[in-house]
């Protein structure tokens, strides 16, 4: 059975990892999601950890930034399959998902663009 969670240990919360994925990671944009990635060693057991987040500039309500994250996080945690599958325990990812759009979209847009971005993630293993 699939383990549709996403656990504290999954998320990617150390300054010094984001620090370093933006200095040296990689990135692509398919709208309205730009994401950076980086292989690297990871302190966990996972062999993805994700940080999700929205611009204040164009979201000046923090309501409004919670929803899309949500959005984002829920369209992840549904179909990180597509990368759990490729990446094992020898190879580790650490990945930012940042949302730029500049108005808010439904969640089935959200969820459309994140499997593009997952599918695109796997093929550059």
């Amino acid at each position: 059975m699939k383990s549709f969670s996403l656990k504290k240990e999954e998320r990617l919360c150390s300054r010094k990892t984001i620090e370093r994925l933006f200095l040296e990671g990689d990135s692509f944009f398919i709208f309205p999601i730009k994401v950076v990635y980086l292989k690297m060693e990871l302190p966990v057991q996972y062999p993805v950890q994700v940080a999700v987040s929205v611009s204040k500039k164009n979201f000046k309500r923090a309501v409004m930034r919670n929803l899309l994250k949500r959005r984002m996080r829920e369209a992840y945690r549904l179909n990180k399959e597509i990368l759990y599958n490729v990446f094992g325990k020898d190879e580790q990812l650490a990945v930012m998902f940042i949302y730029a759009g500049r108005e808010e979209k439904e969640y089935e847009l959200i969820e459309k663009s994140m499997k593009q971005v997952l599918l695109r993630l796997a093929k550059r293993k």
